[in-house]
C-alpha cells in the first residue's frame, strides 16, 4: 500500500465544520432550530423565487451535507459500490486536485501520458509536483496510453503517482481491466494509481464486477457531468479504500458540493431509466458519427466515450480545420499539447450530425 505524506498521518487535521446534516446523523435526531451556523436563513429571496421558483430557493439557504450521504446511498444501491468506499466532491476535476493534495507532497514526481487530459498536469504542477510525461502508443487504428511506458517511468523516476484516464481523453481508447490491474502490479509499492474514469458510464460493460471493485493503492474518479448531464452543477465521486478516503477528507473543502447540486444529483439518480436511455442514445450517435466520418476516409479512433476522435494527416491541417470551424461558431476540441495536435475530438451530440454542420471538416477529408 502506498504511503501518505507525513503531515497527513496520525490524528487530524479534523474538519472543524462537518455541518448540521452530519451532526443530525451523529445525534440520531433532527435539529429543527438552526441558530448557530450564521447562514442567511431569513433572506426572503424574492428575486430568486421569481426567476427559479420556490422549490429551487429552498435548497440555497443552508450549507450542504458535507458527506453527501444521499448521493452515495443511491450510487451504492445502483452501482454496487460499498458506501464507505465513496467520497463525493465537486466533479472529477476537483477530485484530481484533492487526490494530489492527499497522497503527494511538493517536489514528488508524478507520471502521465503526454497529451492526455491536461487538467491533471495543471493541478500537479500547481501543487509543486514534478511531472514526467511519456508518449502515447500510436499505430493504425490505435492511440492509447502506453501502460508499459508509464510503469517503467514510474520505476525509473521513483514516482509517487501515475495518472491514467480510462477510457482515455482525448483519444477514447479503453484499456482492458486485466491490463489496468497489471499496471497497478507493475508500479512501485509506494506509488499510487490515479484512475480517471470520467467516461466509465459509456463503456459497454459499465455494470460489470470490475467497475464495483475497490482497488488497493488506486483512487478511481467518476463524474455525473457526462452520462448524467450535470456538468454545470459539479458532482463527482471517488472510489477508494476507506483509509484513503479518510485522508482525502482531511484536506477537502467542507462544502464543496452545494445543497442544490446534491438535490439535483439525487433527483437524476432517482431516475436511472432516463440515464440509461441517454447513454444508449449517445452510443448510437457516436457510432453514426464515426461511421459517417469513416465513410469520408477519416482515421476515426475507437471510442468508449461520448465523443469521437479523428486523427488527421498533420497538425497543420487539424489546426486549420479547428480554426475554420471556430470562425463559423462551431467548437470542436483540439488538444493543446503539440504531441496530439493532429487529433480533433467531436462530442456525439445530435447537433454534430446535422447536415452541413461539419462541412469544413468533411471537405478537408475529401481534399486530395
Amino acid at each position: 500500500m502506498p504511503r501518505f505524506p507525513d503531515h497527513l498521518t496520525g490524528d487530524g487535521p479534523h474538519n472543524p465544520f462537518p455541518g448540521v446534516r452530519v451532526l443530525e446523523r451523529r445525534l440520531g435526531r433532527e435539529i429543527p432550530h438552526q441558530l448557530g451556523s450564521n447562514e442567511g436563513l431569513d433572506m426572503p429571496h424574492l428575486a430568486l423565487r421569481e426567476r427559479f421558483g420556490d422549490a429551487m430557493a429552498e435548497h440555497v439557504y443552508s450549507y450542504g451535507d458535507a458527506e453527501a450521504l444521499g448521493i452515495r446511498q443511491r450510487l451504492a444501491d445502483q452501482k454496487g459500490i460499498p458506501l464507505e468506499a465513496m467520497l463525493v466532491d465537486a466533479g472529477a476535476d476537483s477530485l484530481i486536485a484533492l487526490t494530489l493534495r492527499a497522497v503527494t507532497s511538493s517536489d514528488d514526481t508524478v507520471i502521465a501520458t503526454r497529451g492526455t487530459y491536461p487538467t491533471f498536469g495543471y493541478f500537479a504542477r500547481g501543487h509543486g509536483c514534478r511531472v514526467i510525461e511519456v508518449p502515447y502508443a500510436e499505430a493504425p487504428g490505435r492511440l492509447a496510453p502506453d501502460l508499459e511506458a508509464l510503469a517503467r517511468s514510474a520505476r525509473e523516476e521513483d514516482a509517487r503517482l501515475v495518472y491514467l484516464a480510462n477510457p482515455d481523453n482525448p483519444g477514447g481508447h479503453l484499456h482492458r481491466d486485466e491490463d489496468v490491474l497489471a499496471l497497478r502490479r507493475a508500479l512501485p509499492a509506494d506509488c499510487w494509481l490515479l484512475l480517471d474514469e470520467a467516461y466509465h458510464d459509456f463503456r459497454e460493460d459499465a455494470d460489470a464486477e470490475f467497475g464495483r471493485r475497490v482497488l488497493p493503492g488506486v483512487v478511481r474518479l467518476r463524474t455525473l457531468s457526462k452520462a448524467h448531464g450535470l456538468a454545470g452543477l459539479r458532482v463527482g465521486y471517488a472510489i477508494a479504500e476507506p483509509e484513503t478516503l479518510a485522508v482525502m477528507m482531511k484536506v477537502r473543502i467542507h462544502y464543496a458540493v452545494s445543497t442544490l447540486s446534491q438535490a439535483a444529483a439525487e433527483t437524476v439518480l432517482d431516475h436511472p431509466a432516463e440515464v440509461a436511455a441517454h447513454v444508449a442514445a449517445v452510443r448510437e450517435r457516436r457510432e453514426r458519427l464515426a461511421a459517417h466520418l469513416r465513410g469520408l476516409g477519416a482515421d476515426v479512433l475507437p471510442s468508449a466515450t461520448n465523443f469521437v476522435g479523428v486523427r488527421l494527416a498533420s497538425a497543420e491541417l487539424a489546426g486549420r480545420v479547428h480554426q475554420s470551424l471556430l470562425d463559423e461558431g462551431k467548437l470542436i476540441a483540439r488538444p493543446a499539447d503539440p504531441a496530439l495536435g493532429h487529433v480533433l475530438r467531436i462530442t456525439a451530440v445530435e447537433d454534430a450530425l446535422a447536415p452541413g454542420r461539419l462541412a469544413t471538416l468533411e471537405n478537408a477529408l475529401a481534399a486530395p
